[in-house]
């Protein structure tokens, strides 16, 4: 079978909304769905998903396809890589990849790139070791009484897939060796480390062991808890290696994905435990950070699921210093934050540092637990509440110092880029604590680019909005339209006549401005060969560029949000802009077979006006439909696409 038969198959058995709806929350706009792009920093949705097309594309960053394209670029995986995940959860059985040639000695050279697919397997072999090392009898008991004595259930060791790495240097090492495991793969998966005096050594020793999932659920790292007092680091986490980016990784987030989209809401804990904890005790919309603060990595991801996030860490200085670098991870994002500290569970008479303690305590401490969640507050409140006990007392000289950092550094996070309302409340609240007008605090704003200005005295000072950027886009040509509307509906392209449809396409190929247009026309002419009826889909399918392909996609959907997804509206536009691409046509003929020959020239021009009509300047106005994503209903010709 085919690598080709495969992928058609594999397309065919996917359906694009609920792959992209399993990492972003979709909402539904008329018979589309949109999204937060997860291929840029976006603010506002700008990503549509189109059902009856299987495509999807960002009207600002260019990013769109079929759900390859999407598991390609969304998972960062090779071609094979992807097909083979998508055929995996459609229950499709792959024909076998063609071997490559081994390397002279059979065996990845040291400077030879690791494959994704080896460092997973890998990965996975590793958890499975240390999973089944937690059941031995003497290499698993240091780690079972820690397990034991944190209350954390078999059902969720057994979710998490907890295990224990073996009071050894060479444990893994061994046993991998043994199984093919190539030493460069062990390296590279950040499993092995190389001594200086040569050789290599286990990274993770006597440690339990907690896997690292990707989006997908796949193992892709490992966070390690130290088992005897003397060792050091408590905690130890994988290098980062080419499938673990530690600050883009949360911990549990594809157990939490589900419930985090249900809720609307994600608690962010600051440890392993207190993630396990929550899950069971039945609150499942919890992830935890790596061992660091949350970065603006793991804002964007938390914000593709859900619009509200409660952060809940400790009460202690280290937790207070990681909730104040986790307010400016989401400073200037659009998404409500919230802080919950333990504070409030130690008034009520909790005896428990963390939120695993707190669960621990039974039904009283889940109770405690929710209502702290419930009285989070908000974290600009927080922020200023700290500011506010912090300046209190002092001089206001010293105040001011205080203050103007606190300014400088809000502008640094991105204060002209938040919302207006959010900005005045800012702005409030330092004005209340610095006990001046908002208009002084206006005035003390630095530029983001420049050095902060010292406060002025009141006077008439203003600050004005900084307009968003907006996307401008120019008008197609009519054979640009033409490919546009046979890639939205490939029905219009194959109602017209064999020999007519192999005349125009052949026509817009001499007229393909780019190597990716020219692979779409070319696309279409292989497809509409036999006359046998293909979508889309199909089309997009044939297409093995990637440009191509994120181009195809983004001249379907442009035609989806002008028309609406009406095909009515659709045909409308199809029946003038075919005219015009025959009008056109006929022209260029004309003209070749008249030659130098003016007088030929000028009665062929005349013969084609009474044919088709006069030239016209403008395509067709789509008529009032859902409009451009971010605007209002167009009625115009459509805008062309991008060619890059």
């Amino acid at each position: 079978m085919s690598s080709l038969s495969d992928k058609q198959r594999v397309l065919a058995a996917t359906d694009l909304v609920r792959l992209i709806g399993e990492q972003v929350t979709l909402k539904r706009k008329g018979r589309e769905y949109t999204c937060l792009c997860p291929f840029h920093n976006d603010h506002n949705p700008s990503m549509y998903v189109v059902p009856s097309k299987q495509i999807y594309h960002c009207f600002v960053c260019g990013a769109g396809g079929d759900c390859l394209k999407f598991a390609m670029d969304y998972f960062k995986m090779e071609f094979r890589e992807a097909l083979q995940m998508l055929a995996d959860r459609a229950g499709i059985t792959l024909a076998p990849p063609k071997r490559r040639e081994p390397s002279v000695d059979g065996l990845p050279g040291e400077n030879e790139a690791v494959s994704r697919a080896a460092i997973l397997n890998a990965s996975a072999f590793a958890c499975n070791f240390f999973k089944v090392l937690l059941g031995h009898a003497e290499h698993g008991k240091a780690a079972r009484e820690v397990i034991e004595r944190r209350a954390i259930s078999p059902e969720m060791v057994a979710q998490f897939g907890l295990g224990t790495a073996p009071d050894r240097w060479d444990g893994l090492l061994t046993v991998a060796t043994t199984k093919k495991l190539t030493p460069e793969t062990l390296l590279a998966a950040g499993l092995a480390k190389r001594r200086d005096s040569g050789g290599l050594y286990d990274v993770f020793r006597n440690r339990l062991m907690f896997p690292i999932h990707d989006a997908l659920g796949r193992v892709v790292a490992f966070g390690a808890r130290k088992l005897k007092e003397d060792d050091e680091p408590k905690y130890l986490n994988s290098p980062e290696t080419a499938l673990f980016n530690k600050s883009a990784t949360l911990y549990g987030l594809p157990f939490a994905s589900a419930a985090i989209r249900a809720a609307g809401r994600a608690i962010v804990t600051e440890g392993y435990m207190d993630c396990i904890a929550c899950h069971q005790a039945g609150v499942k919309n919890v992830v935890a950070t790596l061992g660091t603060a949350l970065t603006a990595h793991g804002v964007r991801v938390l914000r593709r699921l859900c619009d509200e996030v409660v952060l809940f860490f400790d009460g202690d200085d280290a937790g207070q210093r990681a909730a104040d670098r986790a307010i400016e991870a989401f400073f200037a994002e659009p998404i409500e934050v919230k802080i919950a500290t333990m504070t409030m569970a130690r008034a009520a008479g909790m005896n428990a540092k963390d939120p695993d303690e707190l669960l621990k305590l039974g039904p009283a401490g889940v109770d405690a637990f929710n209502k702290i969640i419930t009285a989070a507050r908000p974290a600009l409140e927080f922020r200023f509440d700290r500011l506010r006990t912090q300046t209190a007392g002092l001089s206001a000289t010293a105040k001011l110092r205080i203050v103007e950092d606190e300014i400088t550094r809000l502008v640094e996070l991105g204060l002209d880029r938040v919302a207006p309302l959010r900005k005045r409340l800012v702005i409030q609240s330092i004005a209340r604590i610095m006990g001046v007008g908002e208009d002084t605090i206006v005035r003390a704003l630095p530029s983001s680019r420049g050095t902060a200005r010292r406060f002025p005295e009141p006077g008439s000072g203003t600050n004005e909005p900084i307009p968003g950027p907006g996307l401008r886009v120019s008008p197609r040509s009519a054979v640009e339209q033409f490919i546009a509307l046979a890639l939205f509906d490939p029905v219009f392209l194959l109602e017209l006549e064999p020999a007519q449809r192999v005349s125009i396409l052949n026509y817009s190929l001499t007229l393909a401005t780019s190597p990716m247009m020219v692979a779409i026309v070319t696309a279409l002419q292989s497809l509409s060969e036999p006359g046998e009826e293909f979508s889309t889909r199909d089309i997009l399918g044939s297409l093995d560029d990637s440009a191509a392909l994120q181009t195809a996609a983004g001249l379907a959907a442009d035609v989806q949000a002008h028309t609406g997804g009406d095909p009515d509206q659709a045909r409308t536009v199809w029946t003038a802009t075919l005219a015009e691409v025959r009008r056109s046509s006929a022209m260029v003929t004309q003209a070749q077979a008249s030659g130098d020959d003016w007088q030929r020239r000028i009665e062929s021009i005349r013969v084609v006006t009474q044919e088709f009509g006069a030239n016209r300047r403008t395509l067709p106005r789509a008529g009032p439909a859902t409009g451009r994503p971010g605007g209002p209903a167009t009625s115009g010709p459509l805008p062309s696409m991008p060619d890059k």
